[in-house]
C-alpha cells in the first residue's frame, strides 16, 4: 500500500516520543546491551494482591459479557463516592464515564467539545499526547510557556493573554507529566477566576497522578462551584494503583458532557474490559489514606526523587526544580547544546538523549516532545540502584562533551 493512500489525519500524527524511546531501548536490550530505561511513565510496582484477586473472582463470576458503555453502575457509583470523599466533588454515577485508560477519557472529551478551528490552551511543558489529540479533534493547540524558574506553572496573566474568541478548552495536568509540578488550591482558584470569564470555555483537568503527591492534599479545580459545571475531571487507576496494563480511566463531568462521551465511546470502543472494571472497583473501594501498598509506593517515589535530585547536582550545568508529585524530573540540560565529544555534536535534547542511549545505554526522553526543548524527562519509576548507576553513566558521558 502506498503511503499516499493513507489519510492526512494519520500522516500528520506523530508517534509518542516516550513510546519511541522505549521501543529503541528494547531493541538495544535484545542486542544484549545493559539498558537502563528511564523513559517510560509506569510504576515499577505490581498491582496490589487484593485487586488482582477481585479480577480473578470476576472471571469465576462470569463477568465476561458486554458491560454498559459508560461502565458498570457499581463502578461508576464507587468513582462518584471517591470524588465526594477524597476531592469534595459532587458527581452522580450518571456523570461518570469509564474508558480504556485516562488517555481515552481525555480524547473523548476533546472530541465531544472541539469543532474545527477551536483553540485549546495548553500549559507547556505538557504531556506528549495532548497536541496530537487536539489536532485529531480538529482543534488548534495554543501553548502557554511556563519556565523552570516558576516551577513550570502558568499564571492567570499568561492565560488571559492567550485567550481569544476561538478559545474553547483549557487542558492541563496536576500533578504534571513531565514536570511533577502541583498546583495549590490558591493557584487553581486564581486560574479558575480567569477561565470562567469566557462563558463557552471548558476545562479538562488531568489528575491521573493525584495520589503521587509529596506535599499533602490533592486539589481539584472542579472544587470551585462557579466553574465546576465546565470542568471535566480526568483520573484513573494506572498510576495510583500500579494498574497500567488494566487500562481503566474515567471522567467526571456535567451530565451533558458525560452523555456525549457515552455516545462517542459507544461507536468506537464500547465499554472497557469487564474484568478490568471489577479490579478497578476494588481499587475504588480502598481507603487510600490507609492503603499500605499505596503508602509504600509513594514513599519509594519520594526517596527516589530526593536521591536523584542530589545525584543530578553532581553534574555541571544541569538545572532542576523540586517536583512535588508524579515520578519525573524535568531538568534543563541546554548547557550541553553545541558541545561535542569529537564525533557527535549535541544540537538539542533529542541529540543528547540519543547520545546517552547509544553511548552509555540510558534511555531518557527529549523535552521538545513535551514543549520545552531545553529540558529532558527522567522517570524515576525504577530502583535507587538503577538510578545510581544511570546517573553515574550520564555523568561520565557528559564529561566527554566539550
Amino acid at each position: 500500500m502506498s503511503q499516499d493512500h493513507l489519510s492526512e489525519r494519520i500522516k500528520n500524527l506523530s508517534e509518542s516520543a516516550t513510546l519511541a524511546m522505549t521501543r529503541r531501548s528494547r531493541q538495544l536490550k535484545e542486542e544484549g546491551k545493559d539498558v537502563i530505561n528511564l523513559s517510560i511513565g509506569e510504576p515499577d510496582f505490581n498491582t496490589p494482591q487484593c485487586i488482582k484477586e477481585a479480577a480473578i473472582q470476576a472471571i469465576h463470576d462470569d463477568k465476561t459479557h458486554y458491560p454498559p458503555v459508560s461502565g458498570y453502575k457499581e463502578l461508576r457509583q464507587a468513582i462518584a463516592d471517591k470524588f465526594k470523599n477524597e476531592n469534595h466533588l459532587d458527581y452522580k454515577a450518571d456523570q461518570i464515564v469509564v474508558s480504556t485508560g485516562a488517555k481515552q477519557s481525555i480524547a473523548n472529551v476533546l472530541l465531544c467539545l472541539i469543532n474545527p478551528g477551536d483553540e485549546v490552551l495548553v500549559p507547556s511543558p505538557f504531556w506528549v499526547s495532548y497536541p496530537q489529540m487536539i489536532s485529531l479533534a480538529g482543534g488548534i493547540p495554543v501553548y502557554i510557556q511556563a519556565s523552570i524558574k516558576n516551577d513550570f506553572k502558568v499564571t492567570p496573566e499568561q492565560i488571559q493573554a492567550k485567550m481569544t474568541k476561538k478559545t474553547k478548552v483549557f487542558l492541563f495536568s496536576s500533578p504534571c507529566n513531565p514536570t511533577g509540578s502541583v498546583y495549590s488550591k490558591a493557584e487553581l482558584k486564581a486560574l479558575a477566576d480567569v477561565l470562567v470569564t469566557k462563558k463557552d470555555l471548558y476545562v479538562i483537568s488531568d489528575e491521573i497522578y493525584e495520589h503521587i503527591n509529596f506535599i499533602g492534599k490533592h486539589e481539584s479545580i472542579a472544587q470551585f462551584d462557579f466553574i465546576k459545571d465546565r470542568v471535566a475531571t480526568i483520573n484513573g487507576v494506572s498510576k495510583s494503583f500500579a494498574m497500567t496494563g488494566w487500562r481503566i480511566g474515567y471522567v467526571g463531568a456535567s451530565l451533558q458532557i458525560a452523555k456525549a462521551c457515552d455516545t462517542l465511546q459507544g461507536q468506537i470502543t464500547s465499554g472497557a474490559a469487564t474484568i478490568s472494571q471489577m479490579a478497578a472497583l476494588k481499587a475504588m473501594q480502598t481507603d487510600t489514606a490507609t492503603f499500605m501498598e499505596m503508602k509504600v509506593m509513594k514513599q519509594a517515589f519520594l526517596e527516589r526523587r530526593d536521591f536523584l535530585l542530589k545525584k543530578l547536582q553532581e553534574i555541571p550545568g544541569i538545572i532542576t526544580n523540586v517536583p512535588e508529585g508524579a515520578f519525573y524530573i524535568f531538568p534543563d540540560v541546554s548547557y550541553y547544546y553545541g558541545k561535542t565529544d569529537g564525533k557527535t555534536t549535541i544540537q538539542n535534547g533529542n541529540d543528547l538523549c540519543m547520545y546517552l542511549l547509544d553511548k552509555v545505554y540510558v534511555a531518557l526522553v527529549p523535552g521538545e516532545a513535551f514543549g520545552d526543548a531545553d529540558c529532558i524527562r527522567i522517570s524515576y519509576a525504577t530502583s535507587i540502584s538503577d538510578l545510581d548507576k544511570a546517573v553515574n553513566r550520564i555523568k561520565q558521558a557528559l564529561a566527554q562533551l566539550r
